[in-house]
């Protein structure tokens, strides 16, 4: 089983010692305060207050012996990359760290960290990215340019089997999965019929995703009904 340590038990780093915890991975957290250590005795495997800068407190922590060390610590630049420098000559092999600013992630991008997070950043392009897509609910990428949205199912393909809707063959987009009540169906099938509050995951490039979502975008009509509009065809539906 993977080992985790993170250094910093703020907002941001609690809430990733507490969801790796929750995944049944053995996680240690550290904080130079006493408060946070104490808030999360008992919820992860074991806190403890210590200061991360000190190579050897850290080698004492056995912290050689873990897999994933996030350096999580808040505005007090010094002591993140202080930290990163001593976990680096400790040997984890994989080192993730928060950085504030760009400089700061340059710093320890320079010094050894293997991943550097940006998360104010990062959650407001997730949040923008989202925005940028009618019915979607949460967006992640992939990799540069490729990503998986999870969204809910357009009305024009209420009561229409997923091969007949033709959003692979139109658009170039893949629905990986449907989330359907309480259950998920993986790689559905061409005759499974997509119904009305179906979440949808859809993978595809970020130009074949925007053509997609803004072609089945709800407009007012004239009449007071509802117009969805894509490429080949126009359905109206009760507003």
């Amino acid at each position: 089983m993977r080992q985790f340590a993170v250094f910093g038990l703020g907002i941001f780093g609690s809430s990733i010692a507490l969801a790796l915890h929750e995944q049944g991975f053995t996680v240690l957290g550290v904080d130079i305060e006493e408060t946070p250590v104490k808030e999360l005795a008992g919820k992860i495997t074991e806190a403890v207050q210590a200061d991360t800068t000190d190579d050897k407190v850290l080698e004492a922590l056995g912290i050689r012996n873990f897999d994933v060390a996030i350096v999580s610590i808040g505005d007090d630049i010094q002591s993140s990359v202080l930290t990163t420098i001593a976990l680096k000559e400790l040997g984890v092999p994989f080192i993730i760290a928060r950085a504030i600013n760009r400089m700061h992630g340059k710093i320890l991008s320079k010094i050894g960290a293997d991943r550097i997070i940006f998360p104010e950043q990062d959650m407001a392009l997730r949040v923008a990215k989202t925005l940028a897509f009618p019915y979607a609910i949460r967006t992640e990428e992939l990799f540069p340019g490729h990503n998986i949205i999870e969204a809910k199912l357009p009305p024009a393909f209420y009561g229409i089997a997923l091969g007949k809707s033709q959003i692979r063959n139109r658009y170039g987009i893949t629905v990986v999965a449907i989330k359907r009540g309480d259950d998920y169906l993986v790689s559905p099938p061409a005759d499974e019929v997509l119904q009305k509050g179906d979440i949808v995951y859809v993978i595809g490039n970020e130009p074949q995703l925007k053509k997609f979502f803004k072609e089945t975008a709800e407009t007012k009509g004239k009449n007071g009904k509802i117009l969805l509009e894509t490429k080949n065809h126009r359905v109206g539906a009760a507003g």
